[in-house]
């Protein structure tokens, strides 16, 4: 996959955990749209690092898209411990 991919990857990554986690983020819409393309990258990363799954060239790999909301998730549950309360 391009970086552009792992782009509009992280995008949709970061709204689908924007989803799952619903609550008031402290960096608003573009620090979760930030969070979800850093958790794509780091999400792909894991995978093809510790679990042995290589990253394909495709970009409907089901694998990849739970890498990287996987990794979205961990990134904006860490952000919102750091810098905010998430229900407030």
């Amino acid at each position: 996959m391009t970086i552009i991919s792992w782009i509009i990857l992280g995008l949709l990554a970061g709204a689908i955990a924007k989803f799952l986690l619903p609550g008031r983020d402290p960096g608003g819409l573009i620090g979760t749209t930030l969070i979800g393309v850093a958790g794509a990258f780091l999400g792909g990363w894991i995978s093809s690092r510790w679990l042995d799954h290589p990253i394909t060239k495709d970009f409907y790999d089901g694998t990849t898209w739970v890498a990287a909301i996987g990794g979205s998730l961990v990134l904006l549950i860490a952000y919102r411990l750091l810098f905010g309360h998430s229900r407030d």
